[in-house]
């Protein structure tokens, strides 16, 4: 069985509140070895730095503030974040960006606490999960800055600084983010029918560059759309890109288990 990764799921989020153990179960028969559960706010940080401890070796977690959540934004959020951050179960700083769509937040605030952000991953040296909706002229300016910095200054995480999440926006953008070492995420939605765009964009992003991701409980893959979503449906996803690509999924499944762990800087999970 192939060894497969999500690295983007909200396990920790009330729709699993009920059978949790058994989508977790669901999942590993499905042949995921490892998932990494981003917080969206200090709450939701410490309960997927809880999740990983209860499994250790196969959850994950990544800590930050989402763009939607900002409003209380603080120097003490910060020194939160940062005291999280620290935990030996965080591998990366996420889900950060900007969000244009929803406007929860100011954007000049969203702008601010992803730029500080951006300036923790930097000081610990992790990779950060990047929220895009409707903002890419502003987000690819701050990250090429952040990535300029990290290149002049000589700083390792410039070949690994992160992974735009849930891909959405157009082929360009996606090659200027790959020229800044960047992964890009690929969720239930290239599935769709009606998803010709992505399809096509998906099947130019060469594998060394894809991850595989749910954003459970969130955009579930076809058939099974408008559904719950969870870990158990990335073998979808992975059979779609394979098909986009010529390819085949147990290919999709070694590539982009490969890049996980280079992003994340993992060991191999446990079998």
């Amino acid at each position: 069985m192939q060894a497969y990764t999500d690295m983007h799921c909200h396990l920790d989020f009330e729709q699993f509140d009920n059978d949790r153990e058994q989508v977790l179960q669901r999942a590993w028969d499905a042949g995921l070895v490892w998932v990494l559960i981003p917080g969206i706010d200090l709450e939701t940080n410490q309960a997927a730095i809880n999740l990983a401890k209860t499994y250790p070796g196969r959850i994950s977690a990544a800590v930050g503030i989402h763009p939607n959540h900002g409003k209380l934004w603080t120097a003490e959020t910060l020194e939160k974040l940062k005291i999280q951050a620290q935990q030996p179960e965080v591998v990366a700083i996420g889900e950060i960006g900007l969000d244009y769509y929803r406007q929860h937040t100011p954007f000049d605030q969203q702008r601010r606490m992803f730029k500080d952000q951006l300036e923790l991953a930097a000081q610990l040296g992790l990779p950060v999960i990047i929220h895009n909706r409707d903002a890419e002229d502003d987000l690819m300016a701050i990250l090429s800055a952040w990535h300029g910095s990290l290149v002049s200054g000589g700083h390792p995480l410039a070949e690994r600084p992160g992974v735009l999440h849930s891909y959405s926006a157009d082929l360009a953008t996606a090659q200027k983010a790959i020229r800044m070492n960047f992964y890009i995420g690929i969720s239930g939605p290239v599935t769709f029918t009606n998803a010709p765009d992505r399809k096509a964009i998906t099947s130019q992003i060469p594998l060394e560059h894809l991850l595989l991701e749910t954003d459970a409980p969130f955009l579930a893959p076809h058939p099974n759309r408008g559904k719950r979503n969870e870990p158990a449906y990335i073998p979808l996803i992975a059979k779609e890109i394979a098909r986009l690509h010529h390819t085949s999924p147990e290919k999709v499944a070694e590539q982009t288990y490969t890049n996980a762990m280079r992003l994340f800087d993992l060991p191999a999970p446990p079998n």
